[in-house]
């Protein structure tokens, strides 16, 4: 699968990732072949916290990675005690 039978698509709430998986030619002799072809499209809702601008999505050995980084103001951070 290459990078270009893919695509990520995010907004402030979603993450989407579709594409399609195309069938191959072959030549000369195959004696057993599977190969899975079609579209294929998933979904899932992203945390409050997700830093929607800096997403990054990496395609290896046919693995595709996506990242998604907290925003700094989600970090937990020590609050000052007066009085």
């Amino acid at each position: 699968m290459s990078k270009d039978q893919i695509t990520v698509e995010v907004t402030d709430v979603e993450l989407d990732v579709h594409g399609e998986i195309k069938e191959k030619e072959r030549s000369g002799v195959v004696r057993r072949h599977t190969h899975h072809i079609g579209q294929f499209d998933y979904r899932t809702n992203l945390p409050p916290n997700s830093d929607t601008e800096h997403i990054s999505a990496e395609l290896t050995n046919g693995v595709l990675t996506v990242r998604v980084p907290k925003t700094e103001k989600a970090k937990p951070h020590r609050i000052e005690i007066t009085g």
